[in-house]
């Protein structure tokens, strides 16, 4: 079994054997393959097993493994050298495309992982509004620096506590932790702290609990108040950005942010990430001003590369309305089947990313999200595994289609969830 003797002599140099902690299966139980390669809407293990890919690394494949004018345009590319640490014009280009689909951002500056655009922009947003406290939700996950890995505190209105090892409690308590759509929760910390918040950061729509969808009123709430109180507003888009639509999720839910993080499409499958927002804030970032932040990799030209003609092809081939009516027909479809089956469930389903919820009920929220039932779904992700099939390996994570998910593939995963509901 190479999977398995591979991920042993993982363990061995790298920990848990895995370089993100989800990978290693922990929450689902058993052993991750190994991948090999990729091709279109497929994945390949290193003892040949063919999976229909459900995650697309994690959302930036919108186009599917290999898309050939992708690997094309980076092939010609790494001719001419992988990193200079200098200017390119592919940066201005990739600046461009982005700016004009999402008119929120009038500047931006390339990183290379969402983790460092949002550390950079909660940076700014401190420096610009000559404050310290940050409001972040429950269930939202902003990347690993050390004002993110914070949860909440025992009141609505208590300052966060540290969720892993290594963060100061001195750190933690500058970040107050409200739950997602709890909009009377953001107007009552308004009204007794809005003068001393610096920044509200938000994943328009959530895709680290699951996919948790905004509730009517909540983004609007965030926008209103931190307006009133010239706190600033940042949409952590590194998921949905050109992922829910071409303007992102502040395009689809006509939300103008103050600024946006930006991440996995806009890098075509290589490491990136991205913050912009309006000019005079933009504009206090070193060299313009005193804001410092730096990267010897970033706007590196082969994820330039491959992040601009993604999105090239995004706008020329207007596939999004595609995408949604694909993902809605395969969400669908295994609602049905769960239902008739009496498996209790709640599916959340935007333009190209759902997730199954195994509870009655409806989930707006971490708390709601946790009332899933983990061990069934452990059974139901391998049940699909073992048919080819390969879910997130987590209940609490987004399942995404990209174009290159044909109707035979709809149709396969649609009969393996049969056979699996029959097995579990």
């Amino acid at each position: 079994m190479k999977n398995l003797s591979l991920f042993e002599r993982a363990k061995k140099v790298i920990p848990g054997g895995v370089n993100s902690p989800v990978r290693a299966f922990g929450a689902v139980g058993g052993n991750p393959p190994f991948i090999k390669w990729g091709c279109g809407s497929k994945i390949y293990d290193e003892e040949g097993n063919e999976y229909i890919d459900l995650f697309m690394s994690w959302g930036p494949l919108i186009l599917g493994h290999g898309r050939k004018e992708v690997i094309q345009k980076l092939t010609e590319a790494v001719l001419n050298g992988t990193s200079y640490g200098a200017p390119t014009e592919l940066e201005i280009l990739l600046a461009e495309e982005i700016i004009d689909s999402l008119p929120s951002i009038e500047l931006i500056r390339f990183v290379n992982s969402g983790t460092e655009a949002v550390m950079s922009a909660v940076r700014l947003a401190r420096a610009f509004t000559k404050r310290k406290f940050l409001v972040k939700f429950d269930g939202c996950y902003h990347g690993h620096s050390d004002s993110m890995l914070v949860s909440a505190g025992s009141g609505a209105l208590t300052f966060g506590i540290p969720s892993s090892p290594g963060v100061p409690e001195e750190i933690a308590g500058l970040t107050i932790v409200l739950p997602y759509n709890s909009s009377e929760g953001v107007k009552e910390l308004f009204s007794k702290r809005g003068e001393e918040i610096a920044c509200v950061i938000v994943e328009p729509v959530a895709g680290n609990m699951g996919v948790v969808l905004p509730e009517k009123g909540f983004l609007e709430t965030l926008r209103d108040e931190t307006k009133k109180y010239g706190a600033i507003l940042i949409f952590d888009e590194v998921i949905t950005g050109f992922r829910i639509s071409e303007g992102g999720a502040q395009g689809a839910f006509k939300i103008s942010p103050d600024l946006t993080c930006l991440g996995k499409i806009i890098g075509g499958g290589l490491p990136v990430g991205a913050y912009g927002g309006k000019r005079e804030i933009m504009e206090m970032v070193s060299p313009s001003g005193p804001v410092y932040q730096a990267g010897t990799l970033s706007g590196n030209p082969l994820a330039m590369t491959a992040g601009l003609e993604t999105i090239r092809i995004l706008k020329k081939e207007k596939l999004y309305d595609i995408l949604e009516e694909r993902t809605r027909k395969l969400a669908g479809a295994i609602g049905k089947i769960l239902k008739e089956k009496g498996i209790p469930h709640w599916l959340n389903q935007i333009a190209s990313m759902f997730t199954i919820f195994f509870t009655n009920e409806q989930v707006k929220d971490l708390t709601t999200a946790k009332k899933s039932d983990i061990t069934l779904f452990k059974k139901f992700f391998h049940a699909l595994l073992k048919r080819g099939i390969y879910l997130p390996p987590s209940q609490f994570e987004a399942i995404f289609l990209s174009t290159a998910h044909t109707d035979e593939d709809l149709e396969k995963i649609i009969s393996a969830v049969e056979e699996a509901v029959k097995e579990i």
